[in-house]
């Protein structure tokens, strides 16, 4: 039991939702279900206590609202919780597993959002769409034209130069209605540039309201995806206790696998927020590629290691740098050293 405070695990769904916990009384185990519409209600009417719910769609809501009624809420990454379920899954054993992990002292809970942190996360993830979106359409003309002889060169760039000609060059093999169709999706991919424009358009204005966005963003290799979208993944700052746990929060630090005290490092770990760090290990990497005068450390790293090896290590200083601007509130110093309290 997390001391004298009762501990509930909630499993979320659509319509019903599962609890369990202990009595703290009577030692009984409590498997409830309850409507969506009687969930608040029943926690309104209950004393302070800890709820664990897995981060999973519709969580982030649910989290503000019980914080609201004064309770403490944890929302728990799903791979965590999945070792605890046992053999048979099903919701009252999915809602046991969840009041076993959260009491787990190791498990690091995913950080409650704001509304307006999660509105900045869904432009990004629309973007995100849209720019996939784009990119098959672009991937499925040059497919289609590769059909007859027209080959488009590699990139957005040689598609939009060539694609008129070619297009002109099939006029008289082709029927009409297939290079109608063609010349509408092209055109297509001109609707998807300007509604990823008008998102980051709406990005940039939020980026300029938002002092912690417009700080972060002073850093090298960090820009207006990275800068805002790490605002708003990272929730409250301090509710990591360093730059370390918020680098290995993103995944930005060694696998490690062992025994009988041999250990063996491995690639990153990948776990997290997969676009957060797409963007900073991309913003590295155009760090490094791209700096006219590069420090010192940035210089000796790429000397010293492979450049994919370089690109993750800044990657990860990008991380810790981000955090400390945020947590303790300060501005960015180029060559700023940090001293050990």
């Amino acid at each position: 039991m997390n001391g004298s405070k009762q501990v509930v695990g909630v499993d979320i769904a659509k319509r019903v939702f599962q609890l369990h916990w202990i009595d703290a009384e009577t030692g009984e185990i409590m498997s409830v279900q309850l409507k969506r519409e009687k969930f608040l209600e029943h926690f309104a009417n209950r004393a302070r206590c800890l709820i664990g719910m897995e981060a999973c769609g519709g969580a982030q809501h649910w989290a503000r609202k019980l914080l609201e009624l004064g309770h403490e809420v944890k929302l728990l990454p799903a791979k965590m919780v999945r070792p605890f379920v046992g053999r048979n899954k099903s919701d009252a054993a999915d809602a046991r597993a969840i009041w076993t992990a959260v009491q787990q002292p190791a498990v690091k809970a995913v950080a409650v959002k704001s509304e307006a942190q999660q509105a900045v996360l869904a432009l990004h993830r629309m973007r995100s769409q849209l720019v996939k979106f784009r990119t098959a359409q672009i991937n499925g003309l040059r497919g289609l034209l590769a059909e007859y002889g027209a080959v488009m060169p590699q990139g957005r760039a040689g598609i939009t130069k060539g694609i008129v000609t070619a297009l002109a060059k099939l006029v008289d093999r082709l029927p009409a209605v297939l290079l109608d169709t063609l010349r509408e999706q092209w055109a297509r991919v001109g609707q998807i540039d300007s509604q990823v424009a008008e998102i980051e358009r709406r990005l940039r204005a939020w980026h300029k309201q938002d002092k912690a966005s417009r700080r972060i963003a002073e850093i090298p290799g960090v820009g207006l995806l990275t800068a805002t979208a790490a605002v708003a993944s990272m929730g409250d700052p301090k509710s990591f206790k360093s730059g370390r746990e918020f680098a290995a929060w993103l995944g930005l630090v060694p696998k490690h696998t062992g025994t009988g005290g041999r250990i063996r490092m491995l690639g990153i770990s990948k776990r997290g927020d997969t676009y957060l760090r797409t963007l900073l290990i991309h913003g590295a990497r155009s760090v490094i590629a791209n700096s006219k005068q590069p420090t010192e450390w940035v210089t000796n790293l790429t000397q010293r290691r492979p450049a994919n090896v370089a690109v993750v290590a800044l990657a990860n200083k990008m991380a810790r740098t981000i955090w400390a601007l945020l947590a303790h509130e300060r501005e960015f110093q180029k060559g700023y050293v940090s001293q050990p309290v």
